[in-house]
């Protein structure tokens, strides 16, 4: 039989079996919707957050589906992240998958938006995806081989490719950051190529979040009505993505930025 004749296991190809991911801000939101996923698709999965009874909580929660495990820490902050270090090289011989999902956001008129509000969303949304990447490096080259390369996925925004208009309030500092993702990503996928790690970033539409609760409660006509699909993403469209792009079957996948907001920002 050929190669191009081989059969392909499609449950093998998507399967995280014997994969260790952390996924941070995994106890909320997009998070949680890739925690699930991860480990119903069998994966071992640390969830870190800065609130330690919510992630506690969210980790006991889903320790019924798969291994979910605390680690509560600010991943802005070198002790934050030197905690998140520590822990996995005392439990783990490498880390095969890194989720940089934590962020935030912030709307106000350009005359209001602060100094401080613009810090502390590039901060959390930007400095702590490439620093933690940074702190991590060694984990992850322990976990890569060029057959299955240990993968980074950062959650980028629809907002970065972009300009939004639907919540009626200037989210300077939130697009700007989630582009700078984008192609920080892609900067990334290049270096880190040579060490079998890829790199690649999900830039999400419309999901419920907490992030998303105002918009959805005021404006959720308008939402649907951008959108080519005419509605807002289910959880396990997230986990689809974030799953493909950890398995075998994302591989070869490099430096790619992947809208999943069902056409809106081309709508």
């Amino acid at each position: 039989m050929s190669n191009q004749e081989q059969v392909i296991n499609v449950a093998d190809l998507f399967s995280l079996k014997e994969k260790i991911a952390l996924v941070t801000g995994g106890s909320g939101g997009i998070g949680l919707m890739i925690t699930q996923g991860y480990l119903e698709a069998g994966a071992k999965v640390y969830i870190s957050s800065r609130k330690k009874d919510v992630c506690n909580k969210v980790a006991k929660e889903f320790s019924e589906i798969g291994e979910c495990i605390p680690l509560p820490a600010d991943v802005t902050t070198p002790d934050g992240r030197k905690t998140i270090l520590d822990e996995l090289s005392e439990r783990e011989g490498g880390l095969s998958i890194l989720v940089n999902n934590a962020g935030t956001s912030w709307g106000a008129p350009i005359e209001e938006y602060s100094d401080d509000a613009f810090n502390k969303v590039f901060g959390l949304n930007v400095n702590a995806v490439f620093s933690l990447t940074r702190d991590l490096l060694p984990l992850l080259e322990k976990a890569a081989i060029p057959e299955d390369p240990a993968r980074i996925i950062n959650i980028g925004s629809m907002d970065g490719i972009y300009v939004p208009t639907v919540q009626r309030v200037g989210t300077f500092a939130y697009s700007a950051s989630k582009a700078a993702v984008h192609h920080l990503t892609r900067t990334l996928a290049v270096d880190l190529a040579p060490r079998n790690i890829t790199v690649n970033a999900i830039a999400p539409g419309y999901f419920q979040s907490k992030m998303t609760k105002f918009l959805f409660d005021r404006y959720i006509d308008d939402i649907k009505k951008i959108c080519p699909l005419n509605r807002i993403g289910k959880p396990a469209e997230m986990a689809g993505i974030a799953i493909y792009l950890a398995s075998r079957a994302g591989a070869y996948t490099n430096g790619a930025v992947i809208p999943v907001d069902g056409g809106t920002n081309i709508g």
